[in-house]
């Protein structure tokens, strides 16, 4: 009897848990080496919605921390790297924390839902109360710090004061891992809070980030490149590694290579070309990569139905009001760029990569740079300058397209269909007084959205 294929790990973002429960692991652990070759001492990696960055951060985690069980990393890429694996793996105090979480409707909610997941992160490390290395008033503070989501102190100077104390303990410098640091900064640009929000994320981060003795390296993981100037103010010792950059573009999203022993593994290997066709596309850097959550949810649905057809599974898993909310403001020229881009053509636009949240809504055409960077587009070859060819990756993101990024535009362009609807009236009634009036306040709708007025143009001309 052949042995029970291992199963798909959907949705999973531990690395342990994978690895410990039979689970197909898309082996990214060469990033470590790459990464302490090349790091800087702040790491800053964006890219789309559910393209592996937390678990990637975890398998960071795992390797760095001490006290992990590091023999699951035996049959991985990594381990053939010896002197690397004894150098590092296992030696380090590891600071990690999410904020993916960190989303409410009002300041003083988020700002809590900071202050427990920093607390849950000090109380991951609760040995640290007993340690004859630190002083009784560093453990009054320590034990202040580890009940922050209930008693109301100030975090901002919660992770620099880890670190040093880790620092103390274990007489080794700590990695430092912010996973979605930009989610908190996206609800609160929503709800109206940035300006609070803003100041508590950059405080709390630039503590620890800057001239701080006690740090190894950093990475933190986002999905908008967000300005430094907005947030990682005066931080000199950051490197950011965009979709657009070389460096690290295989780690991110899976490979050819990756997706076709994944088919191999599952004896599906016949849907290799319809896989590409719907999943592969994404440039980062000069690698082409599959969207992974795509793949494995496809996989999944063809080991129980061979004759499953491709979906947009991402479609309901990455954050779009900032999109819906530029497209709501667009010009008719948008739409028309749209529909180009949905038959398969190329448009060329110049990109800002550095954008803040308070600039988001400038402009309108901004709107090229977020799908770009949240993987609605990609670049059709690696541009030299901040002008990029953008194209649609695949069908995947093509349907979304379609089903709802269009619809939106048509939503947008038909919301005052009642107005519409009395005005067209008014020409059978004859009122030329109030069709006067009416078409006056319909310019001036025009003036701030042209696209209801070519459904309004097309009205009055069917009407006359």
């Amino acid at each position: 009897m052949p042995p029970l294929k291992k199963s798909l790990p959907i949705g999973m973002e531990t690395f342990t848990d994978i690895l410990t429960q039979n689970m197909y692991y898309v082996d990214k652990t060469n990033f470590i080496s790459d990464l302490l070759e090349n790091k800087s001492t702040i790491n800053h990696f964006t890219r789309p919605r559910r393209f592996g960055k937390t678990l990637n951060m975890d398998m960071l985690r795992t390797f760095f921390e001490l006290d992990h069980d590091h023999t699951i990393f035996q049959n991985l890429n990594i381990s053939q790297n010896n002197s690397l694996c004894t150098s590092h793996m296992g030696k380090y105090p590891v600071i990690s924390l999410s904020l993916k979480g960190v989303i409410n409707t009002t300041f003083s909610g988020a700002r809590y839902m900071l202050s427990t997941c920093l607390a849950e992160e000090f109380r991951r490390h609760d040995y640290l109360s007993n340690s004859p290395h630190i002083s009784v008033i560093e453990k009054i503070k320590f034990e202040q710090y580890c009940k922050m989501d209930i008693e109301p102190i100030e975090p901002d100077d919660s992770l620099r004061f880890l670190s040093i104390l880790l620092n103390k303990y274990h007489t080794q410098k700590v990695i430092v891992l912010i996973d979605e640091y930009d989610v908190p900064l996206d609800k609160a640009h929503q709800y109206g809070y940035y300006d609070e929000m803003i100041s508590l994320i950059r405080n709390t981060l630039s503590q620890v980030l800057k001239t701080n003795n006690s740090l190894f390296f950093a990475v933190l993981t986002g999905c908008l490149r967000i300005s430094k100037e907005s947030v990682f103010t005066r931080l000199n010792n950051m490197k950011v590694f965009s979709v657009a950059d070389v460096m690290f573009a295989q780690y991110f999203g899976f490979t050819d290579k990756e997706v076709r022993d994944m088919l191999d593994y599952y004896n599906i290997s016949d849907k290799y070309e319809e896989t590409g066709l719907w999943y592969n596309g994404y440039s980062f850097g000069l690698t082409k990569v599959y969207n992974p959550w795509d793949v494995l949810n496809h996989c999944y649905e063809l080991l129980t139905n061979p004759y499953a057809s491709p979906k947009s599974y991402w479609i309901n898993t990455s954050g779009n009001d900032i999109i819906r909310h530029l497209i709501s403001i667009a010009k008719a020229t948008t739409k028309d760029e749209i529909e180009r881009l949905i038959s398969g053509e190329i448009i060329t636009k110049k990109l800002n990569t550095e954008l803040t949240y308070r600039e988001l809504y400038d402009s309108v055409e901004n709107i090229w740079s977020v799908l770009y960077m949240t993987g609605y587009l990609t670049h059709a070859s690696l541009p030299s300058t901040d002008t990029f060819e953008l194209v649609i990756p695949n069908e995947s993101v093509r349907k979304i397209f379609r089903i709802q990024i269009y619809e939106w535009f048509k939503e947008y362009a038909g919301k005052d269909f009642s107005k519409l609807d009395n005005f067209c009236m008014m020409f059978r009634n004859g009122d030329a007084e109030g069709v006067q009036n009416a078409f006056t306040d319909y310019l001036t709708l025009f003036a701030r959205s042209p696209l209801p007025l070519r459904e309004g143009m097309n009205c009055a001309i069917f009407i006359t």
